[in-house]
């Protein structure tokens, strides 16, 4: 049972009896009901600003692991990037160089890249900063890496071709220096055997027995393979890149007319036709139609020591034709 409160009124100098408007004491519980609610709110509130619910710290976790890794990539980057700067460097200044041509300048390997801001959709990020460095460094890099590709492929055509040069320019003997008699004459002025003038000799006589094979010099097109008041059996292969060979006196001839050769190819055998006096093979370089000393171009297969004495041969010995 309740108890029942009594207060004391003054005016009428007797306690009376305490009676509760119920409406009026409903309104008293419900502002404290909803002051309560309203503290908890703002306590909740100030005290989840220092404990973070599972999500959320999960959440936090997983940014601070994206921007480690942003960092780390951005490491990376200029690795990658200090490498491909080392392979530039090589490109500019020994591959091209080595093919004579012009070197890629710093302007053309970074163009497109000044002027537009194209990287505005990452502001207002906690790291837009980062994330925009990031991408910028990608993008110049895989920029490069596209012009340093198309460089290489250049380089590599070119290498071809310089490939092809070298394996056709004449650069070997075109008799077998185990199969020499001796070297009858060099090229330099003497008296022509035959016509008894002085007369400047373009190539080089070498005496060999009848018979023995005379390889072509250098990769290239045969295009003269016929008899020759003069030369005798001849021989022309034309290399390309300006060079051609003369094979002349031959007992007989090997290679045809329009016939591809390789360096080392058979093309005749060693004779005595044409103005001749003697088994021998006479041989010719021409760069662009003009005559040069055939003792230049044997590098393919003597020793110092061969070359030395075949030079000191040539400039002593005589002519055949």
């Amino acid at each position: 049972m309740a108890k029942v409160k009594y207060y004391y009124d003054e005016s009428a100098l007797s306690f009376r009896k305490i009676t509760v408007n119920k409406s009026n004491y409903y309104q008293r519980m419900l502002l404290i009901f909803l002051a309560i609610i309203f503290i908890g709110f703002i306590g909740f509130v100030g005290f989840s600003q220092f404990i973070m619910s599972p999500t959320a710290l999960a959440q936090k976790r997983e940014l601070e692991n994206l921007k480690f890794n942003f960092e780390l990539l951005d490491k990376r980057i200029e690795e990658s990037s200090v490498v491909l700067s080392q392979l530039q460097e090589r490109d500019n200044n020994i591959y091209r160089s080595y093919f004579e041509i012009n070197p890629i300048t710093e302007e053309q390997r970074k163009a497109g890249f000044g002027g537009v801001n194209r990287y505005k959709i990452f502001d207002g990020y906690d790291n837009s900063n980062l994330i925009k460095s990031i991408t910028k460094e990608v993008d110049i890099l895989s920029k490069q890496i596209v012009v340093q590709s198309k460089s290489l492929d250049e380089i590599v055509a070119l290498a071809k071709k310089k490939e092809n040069m070298l394996s056709s320019i004449p650069a070997i003997l075109p008799i077998k220096i185990k199969d020499l008699t001796s070297v009858a004459s060099g090229y330099k002025m003497r008296m022509h055997p035959i016509l008894k003038i002085n007369k400047f000799h373009k190539g080089m006589d070498f005496t060999a027995r009848a018979g023995t094979p005379i390889y072509a010099s250098g990769d290239g097109r045969v295009v003269v393979a016929e008899r020759s008041s003069t030369y005798g059996n001849v021989v022309f292969i034309s290399h390309g890149y300006g060079y051609k060979t003369l094979y002349a006196h031959m007992s007989k001839i090997k290679a045809r007319r329009g016939q591809t050769v390789k360096r080392g190819d058979l093309i005749g055998f060693v004779g005595n036709t044409g103005l001749s006096v003697s088994a021998h093979l006479h041989y010719e370089v021409q760069k662009n139609g003009i005559s040069l000393n055939p003792i230049n171009f044997y590098y393919g297969d003597l020793s110092l020591d061969e070359f030395a004495a075949l030079q000191k041969a040539s400039e002593e010995s005589q002519s055949f034709d």
